[in-house]
């Protein structure tokens, strides 16, 4: 039972995550702050309030409607989504495209990844090597239906 969980800790995937979720809290951190500390202001400074928070309130009997807080966290929300853009997935796509017209000029890198198109094609390949050329000796089978060709 230990065993097991063990190696369910110490699979890569298990870690890799835990990872990705100990950065994205530090992350979100660092974002948290940038918001409440600089654009918070200065737009709370617009609309003449301490904080953004505290901006765009409307007060309905009891209750107060905060669109400030809303702004706010729309602002954080395309401030993640920049960042996230810029750092992972704009660097991600460089690589991948260039990988692939490297593979389309016929230049394979070492490092180049595997994709799911290189090997699909490499089976159907396969398949097609193995369909037009059987091996000595081994009766042709009719393509479809399972029984010997006559």
């Amino acid at each position: 039972m230990l065993k097991g969980f063990k190696e369910f800790i110490l699979r890569g995937n298990v870690i890799d995550l835990a990872v990705a979720v100990v950065i994205g809290a530090a992350f979100t951190a660092v974002v948290n702050s940038i918001v409440t500390n600089v654009f918070n202001p200065l737009i709370g400074a617009a609309f003449k309030a301490q904080s953004l928070d505290n901006s765009m309130v409307v007060t309905i009997g009891d209750a107060q409607i905060k669109f400030g807080a809303v702004v706010g966290a729309v602002i954080q929300f395309l401030i993640v989504a920049v960042v996230v853009y810029f750092v992972f997935v704009y660097p991600i796509n460089l690589a991948k495209n260039h990988a692939q017209k490297l593979r389309n000029q016929g230049v394979v890198e070492p490092e180049a990844p595997v994709t799911e198109l290189d090997l699909l094609t490499e089976i159907r390949d396969l398949l097609q090597t193995q369909r037009t050329a059987p091996a000595a000796g081994t009766p042709d089978i009719a393509p479809g239906t399972g029984k010997h060709a006559e």
